[in-house]
């Protein structure tokens, strides 16, 4: 039996970027301690996860500052076709949708997510040319704090709603939902970006759900 396939698709928490001590700071965590490796090991070898994080992705906004290259609706079909057959697809976004710049509400940041996952169920990229089933993960609760403070102003309250709206949105279309605010908080440094420690227990979290979707 082949491997089945997961793409995890995300941002910068999908990438493993570390928490920002500066504006210029792009480092990361290393490969075995970002959640989808983690994930990964719990689930073993016959499964291939295949992590898919831009920093600064948003789900459906061209940035006007860091570029129209963070739209993920516009990257989302190329991936999809380029990884497919897919078994599962994963989308842990939302965050950046947050940023001051946007204006956005969270039930609008929802939207955009629900338009993803509508996208997703219109692509033949799952096994038989059917659609992927798709789990959406509400992405740990920004706290914004020291280099990305002004960046994400305003954004906590909005960011707290998340959970509960995605989850709603997720029940009425039949799409899987999970929350990692159940077992990882932010890095305070900047209060948008996951320590080692909560990667670890997001895939951890995330491969015990997989098991469940596909052990039903």
């Amino acid at each position: 039996m082949p491997a089945r396939a997961i793409l995890c698709f995300g941002d910068s928490n999908t990438h493993g970027s570390c928490a920002m001590r500066d504006p210029g700071d792009r480092r990361r965590h290393p490969r075995a301690l970002r959640w989808p490796t983690v994930m990964a090991a719990a689930l073993g070898p016959d499964w291939d996860v295949i992590a898919e994080g831009h920093p600064g992705r948003t789900a459906v906004f061209d940035d006007p500052i860091e570029g129209p290259h963070k739209n993920g609706q516009a990257a989302l079909p190329v991936l999809l076709e380029s990884h497919r057959p897919l078994d599962l697809v994963i989308v842990m976004l939302g965050t950046n949708d947050l940023k001051a710049r946007f204006g956005q509400s969270a039930h609008d940041v929802v939207l955009g997510l629900q338009r993803l996952a509508l996208d997703i169920a219109r692509w033949d990229s799952g096994p038989g040319d059917a659609a992927p089933p798709v789990l959406m993960v509400a992405p740990a609760c920004v706290k914004p704090a020291g280099v990305l403070a002004e960046t994400f102003a305003g954004a906590q309250a909005k960011s707290a709603e998340l959970p509960d709206l995605l989850c709603a949105a997720a029940a009425r279309h039949g799409w899987y939902f999970t929350d990692v605010n159940a077992v990882a908080e932010v890095d305070p440094l900047d209060g948008v970006h996951l320590s080692a420690e909560a990667h670890a227990a997001v895939g951890v979290a995330l491969g015990d759900t997989v098991l469940s979707i596909f052990n039903d």
